[in-house]
């Protein structure tokens, strides 16, 4: 039997992350009646906190399930089979969105990019222009792509949409960044906001829900993709015009938890400069382990860093799962893995949700620890340059 080293896991993934300790008692919850007055109040004040992190008056509607059943859910509402879509390369994510699309019968037309820089909205523009009968319904990019720590600029993206004067819908997965990065659905003209509770919310997974324009939601109405579950006009007929079915209660006193954390105890605009803090001091120490042909930054676009999670490219030669290894059985860190064509190749570090200075130092003694025991090439003291960093920031 192996033996598990002593002290409370350190748990550096990139999703799920940490829960509070709060979080967890709020959600230990008996069950009540979903209909009882006292927990529609608390399920409309849920309601209405998210809409203040998704920045949307708009709609909203929730999903027992976790990321991928808002994916499928933004897609059966809003498209028929046979329809177009363009699909933003970003890494492993956007690629899985593109297969699910696939799945259901819709036309995926990829605009491929370098996974360590990302698209440019120029090309996002042309790919679009050249579409003069308007057959792309949909653009779909992840705001953060949590396989390569990359962020696109949506705001950018809205812009390019517009300038080529093009009507498709604007999809945007923002899983692993919002509660993390900023994120404006109203202000930069998003559709469709897919989201999911168990990253930059704090929660457990098994909650997802989209925030929908209403835009979106006249294009819902024409939508012939087969649907139940998912479906939003029948959503419209329930009392929480969400959950066809019964209302996973206890996730919403997490939740209201959750926003209450974010909004009351910390609050947002400070929650966003503690997620970029954290980012930085990641990038600085690995940035330092990157001379003598060290380990470096997956993501080589400084403008597009991502503030939740960080991907780290091994030297040639040198497993990142070995790296993951040590860190776990020796030390008690876990790290994320690489994803489909980067498996071995990095190995990522979560800095999201319920997180602080010493946390992420002591991941990355951790991390640099793991380098030195492995024989990795690196150049000692990134720690010491996160500290330095965090000290004056």
């Amino acid at each position: 039997m192996t033996k598990k080293p002593r002290g409370r896991l350190f748990f550096a993934n990139p999703g799920p992350t940490n829960i509070p300790d709060s979080i967890l008692h709020a959600q230990a919850h008996h069950a009540v009646d979903f209909m009882d007055a006292d927990f529609i109040e608390l399920y409309n004040g849920c309601v209405a906190g998210l809409k203040r992190v998704l920045r949307t008056e708009q709609h909203l509607f929730f999903y027992t399930g976790s990321g991928h059943a808002a994916w499928e859910a933004s897609l059966v509402n809003l498209l028929s089979a046979g329809d177009r879509i363009l699909i933003v390369e970003t890494g492993n994510f956007s690629e899985s969105w593109g297969r699910m699309a696939s799945g259901l019968g819709i036309e995926v037309q990829t605009l491929p990019a370098d996974w360590t820089k990302g698209a440019e909205p120029d090309a996002i523009r042309a790919a679009l222009a050249a579409d003069t009968g308007h057959t792309i319904k949909a653009v779909c990019c992840v705001h953060n792509e949590t396989a390569t720590g990359m962020v696109l600029p949506l705001p950018a993206i809205r812009a390019a949409i517009d300038a080529a004067g093009h009507p498709a819908l604007f999809l945007a997965d923002t899983i692993s960044s919002l509660g993390s990065i900023d994120f404006r659905m109203d202000e930069w003209g998003v559709d469709c906001a897919v989201g999911g509770s168990q990253k930059g919310l704090m929660l457990p997974t098994g909650l997802s829900f989209t925030g929908v324009s209403n835009k979106a939601m006249e294009v819902h109405k024409t939508s012939k993709m087969p649907k139940h579950y998912f479906n939003w006009t029948n959503m419209l007929t329930r009392p929480h015009k969400s959950f066809i079915g019964t209302v996973p209660t206890s996730f919403f006193y997490g939740l209201r938890e959750a926003l209450r954390l974010i909004h009351d105890e910390e609050g947002l605009s400070d929650v966003l400069a503690r997620h970029a803090r954290l980012g930085e001091a990641v990038r600085r120490c690995v940035q330092h382990w990157s001379g003598n042909n060290g380990p470096q930054l997956f993501c080589q676009n400084p403008a597009r860093y991502s503030d939740s999670v960080t991907a780290v490219l091994m030297p040639e030669g040198f497993n990142a799962e070995a790296i993951r290894k040590t860190a776990l059985s020796r030390f008690n860190v876990s790290l994320g893995g690489g994803l489909a064509r980067l498996n071995g190749k990095v190995f990522r570090i979560g800095h999201l949700g319920d997180l602080n200075e010493p946390m992420i130092l002591g991941t990355l003694s951790v991390v640099e620890m793991a380098l030195r025991m492995n024989g990795v090439p690196h150049t000692p003291g990134g720690v010491d340059a996160a500290i330095a960093y965090l000290a004056e920031a």
